[in-house]
C-alpha cells in the first residue's frame, strides 16, 4: 500500500483534489504528444495506483485545449524507423502495458477530452472507464495513416465493444476523425460539455464516485475487466462471489442502517 499525494512526475502533471487524482500531459504547445519517457512514467503511475490508499478516482484531463496528439513524430516514430524487431516489440509491449495498468489499477478513470485525441491519445481515452468530451473534440485511431495496423494497444478488442464492430472497423481501417457528435451517438462519449466546463464536470463526476462505496467500485472495475474473457455462466458465478465479498463490508451495513434511518449513507470504504 502506498500514498500518491507526494508524486512528482517528470513527464506529466499530477494534482490531487481531495481523493481524486488529476493527470494531464504537459506539452500543450505540441498538443501533448507522448514520448518514450511519458509512456513509461504513466505506466508506472497506474501500476502504483493499484496500491494507492489516498486515491479513489482518476481524471485524465486535457491541457491547453487538447488531450493528446499521440506518439511524438520526432521523439518516437523517427527513432523507431529501421530499429531491430527486439526494440520494436519492447516498445509496443510497453505501450500495451500502459493500457493494462489503466485497466488493472482498481480506480475508476474518467477521461476529459478537449481538442485532439488521436493515435495513442485516442487509446488513452478508450482505456478510461468513462469519457467526457467537448463538442470540439476530435478522436481518430489514425495508425493506418502512418502505415501501421489498426490493432494498437488493444484497439481491436476494446473499441468494437464500445461502439460496435462495424463502426470500429471503419475507424480503424480509415483512420478518419470521429466527431464529438458521432462519438456521443455511438456511446464512445458518455456526455458532451462545453470546453469551459468540461474539466469541472469530470471532477464533479469523480467526486461523486470518490464518495463511495470505493471498495465496491474497485470490485466493479475488476469484474468489468475479467468478465471480458468469461462465458455467461462463469460471469454470473463470479459476480455472485464478488457481491458476497462486498456484503461483508461495513459500507454495506452502513447503507442498510442509513436506509432504515432515512439518511444518506456514508462510505468510508471499509
Amino acid at each position: 500500500m502506498t500514498k500518491m499525494a507526494g508524486l512528482r512526475p517528470e513527464h506529466f502533471i499530477w494534482e490531487m483534489r481531495g481523493r481524486v487524482a488529476l493527470i494531464r500531459l504537459n506539452r500543450p504547445e505540441r498538443k501533448n504528444p507522448l514520448t518514450f519517457q511519458s509512456y513509461a512514467e504513466l505506466r508506472d503511475c497506474f501500476r502504483a495506483l493499484a496500491g494507492a490508499t489516498d486515491v479513489d478516482v482518476v481524471v485524465f484531463a486535457s491541457n491547453g485545449g487538447n488531450f493528446s496528439s499521440g506518439g511524438d513524430v520526432h521523439d518516437i516514430i523517427g527513432p523507431l524507423v529501421g530499429s531491430p524487431m527486439a526494440v520494436l516489440l519492447a516498445f509496443t509491449r510497453m505501450t500495451g502495458d500502459l493500457v493494462k495498468a489503466m485497466l488493472s489499477c482498481g480506480k475508476p478513470i474518467i477521461a476529459a477530452v478537449d481538442g485532439v485525441a488521436v493515435g495513442a491519445g485516442a487509446i488513452l481515452a478508450m482505456a478510461a472507464d468513462m469519457r467526457l468530451a467537448s463538442p470540439e473534440a476530435k478522436c481518430a485511431f489514425l495508425f493506418t495513416r502512418v502505415g501501421l495496423a489498426g490493432c494498437d494497444m488493444g484497439a481491436c478488442a476494446m473499441l468494437p465493444r464500445i461502439i460496435g464492430q462495424g463502426r470500429a472497423a471503419e475507424l480503424l481501417y480509415t483512420g478518419r476523425v470521429m466527431t464529438a457528435a458521432e462519438g456521443e451517438r455511438w456511446g464512445f462519449w458518455n456526455a458532451l460539455h462545453g470546453a469551459e466546463s468540461l474539466e469541472a464536470e469530470a471532477l464533479a463526476l469523480a467526486e461523486q464516485l470518490a464518495a463511495g462505496p470505493v471498495f465496491a467500485h474497485a470490485v466493479t472495475k475488476t469484474q468489468l475487466l475479467q468478465e471480458w474473457d468469461m462465458g455467461l455462466l462463469a460471469a454470473i458465478e463470479a459476480e455472485a462471489q464478488a457481491q458476497a465479498i462486498c456484503m461483508q463490508t461495513k459500507d454495506f451495513e452502513r447503507a442498510y442502517r442509513a436506509f432504515g434511518a432515512r439518511q444518506k449513507p456514508e462510505f468510508p470504504g471499509d
